[in-house]
């Protein structure tokens, strides 16, 4: 007999992951579906990792809605769930007089949004608050409520949290129909005929491996994925387009060169290329914007990471990119809208919608789950609340210890005292809890975005042969079998054969 659930949320990005640990907060059965093989694989885990005021949005729209709500949300979440933020503020630099126009216009439009402590600042104040940026720089709009964030850490944070609270996570799950019975188990008919849009009832999501599950409320979160999902059972409402954007993280020796996030002004392409340093000390420099691609194109290009070079010297030259350690692209979920996609799907009665996520979705996402919880109360989900909520959990991070705290902890488990990265001084412990726990590491990079080993100048260069080992013993697996990320990805083929006399 197929589980039935409350509610099923498809898609483990931040938005889902979020949405998985508030519904925690209810006496409810639900489950986070993901086609992955673990959660923070799409845009998630690509992105800028920054904490959005809220100036760029415009007035009344959903995205500067959840933008500020969310941007409050943050620092408090954050303490809860162990994860690495800084509130280090924001400057949308004026490079030109139509910019500074531009941030007049920021401005006003924040002020409208509810952001607090905006102020324009003159070009001495610039180089007072950020004295490695360009002279030419002619003032800025300084927002002191931005901040920076461990991206995929604060997905695997909420999908952990999720579990932790009696919700369960399926990876490997890919959904490729979706039916909708009556409370009797009898199939309803079609869009056309109105029958999914009487409330009741419960759907059955069948994935590619043939397996099922029924619940009576689904959550699109699927993010590029969404407008595809969405199609599976109603008409089609929207469609969402990839947006790639190309980046470079640079080594630590330049990531004191800004202490904050240091923008340009935005246009129709985005908030365009930034600077900014990052929680874990290094210096990120991005993102272009090209459309057009495929939804899983995350190849880096020389025109995209030279515009990017270029753009950002508008703003510092005197970033030196022969520190960068490591390239990247994330794909952007653009709606063909103006706006996020957050809605009761108006022809399927327990469908909502949260898709186009865009730019600000990593600082909404905590908002937007609030949200969804009240349009699910509205589609007809009983909320009781659940009195063992646990909002907490925490993580232990070696480097940031006192000598006395390192020495207590190896004391009590001495492989907290064997470093395996020596680049971001990880301990073995560190990464055997990162692989023990509830939504554990499964992969080289899983263990990587949950507590860094690999992610620093040699980038696993040194530790990775070490990580994979631990992997091995901790799952009880052949080397062989141990995948750098995605399925398939396999590191090891077999042993070498042995060398004849």
């Amino acid at each position: 007999m197929t589980k039935m659930y409350d509610a099923a949320i498809i898609g483990a990005g931040i938005v889902g992951s979020a949405l998985f640990r508030e519904l925690g907060k209810y006496q409810l059965k639900t489950v986070l579906v993901e086609k992955e093989n673990d959660v923070a694989l799409g845009a998630s885990r690509a992105n800028s990792a920054i904490v959005h005021a809220g100036y760029d949005p415009p007035a009344g729209t959903m995205l500067a809605r959840f933008n500020v709500e969310g941007n409050r949300l943050y620092p408090e979440l954050c303490r809860q769930l162990s994860v690495p933020f800084k509130q280090n503020g924001s400057l949308i630099a004026a490079i030109c007089d139509e910019d500074l126009a531009t941030l007049r216009q920021l401005f006003e439009n924040g002020t409208k949004n509810g952001v607090e402590g905006l102020e324009i600042v003159d070009a001495e104040t610039v180089r007072r608050l950020e004295p490695n940026l360009n002279d030419s720089i002619r003032g800025a709009l300084l927002a002191p409520t931005g901040g920076i964030v461990g991206a995929y850490e604060m997905t695997t944070a909420l999908a952990e949290s999720g579990v932790i609270n009696g919700g369960e996570l399926r990876l490997n799950a890919e959904v490729v129909k979706i039916e909708k019975f009556d409370k009797d188990g009898a199939p309803l008919g079609s869009v056309e005929d109105g029958a999914l849009g009487k409330p009741g009832g419960f759907f059955r999501l069948t994935f590619a491996d043939g397996t099922t599950l029924d619940a009576r409320f689904i959550v699109n979160a699927a993010g590029l994925y969404s407008d595809a999902v969405q199609q599976l059972i109603g008409r089609k409402r929207f469609e969402v387009r990839p947006r790639k954007g190309e980046y470079y993280i640079l080594d630590r020796r330049q990531g004191e060169l800004t202490t904050r996030t240091i923008f340009m002004c935005p246009s129709k392409l985005g908030k365009g290329v930034l600077v900014s340093p990052t929680v874990h000390g290094n210096l990120l420099v991005g993102p272009d914007a090209q459309d057009g691609g495929e939804k899983d194109d995350t190849a880096t290009s020389r025109g995209g990471l030279g515009f990017v070079r270029e753009a950002s010297a508008l703003l510092c030259d005197k970033i030196d990119f022969r520190d960068s350690i490591r390239n990247f692209a994330g794909i952007r979920a653009l709606p063909d809208g103006k706006d996020f996609i957050i809605e009761r799907d108006p022809d399927v009665a327990g469908l909502v919608n949260l898709a186009g996520i865009k730019s600000p979705g990593l600082t909404s996402a905590p908002a937007i789950a609030r949200f969804a919880v009240e349009l699910l109360a509205e589609c007809g989900l009983e909320l009781t609340e659940n009195p063992e909520f646990n909002p907490n959990r925490s993580e232990i991070r070696f480097v940031e210890l006192s000598d006395a705290e390192k020495a207590e902890l190896t004391r009590r488990d001495p492989r907290f005292g064997r470093v395996i990265c020596r680049c971001e001084q990880i301990t073995e412990g560190e990464i055997v809890e990162a692989i023990r726990r509830p939504v554990g590491a499964r992969t080289l990079d899983g263990v990587k975005r949950r507590c860094r080993p690999g992610c620093g100048r040699c980038q696993g260069g040194f530790c990775g042969p070490r990580v994979l080992d631990i992997l091995a013993r901790e799952l009880g697996v052949p080397r062989e079998s141990v995948e750098k990320d995605r399925v398939g990805s396999y590191i090891l083929t077999g042993k070498t054969k042995e060398p004849r006399d």
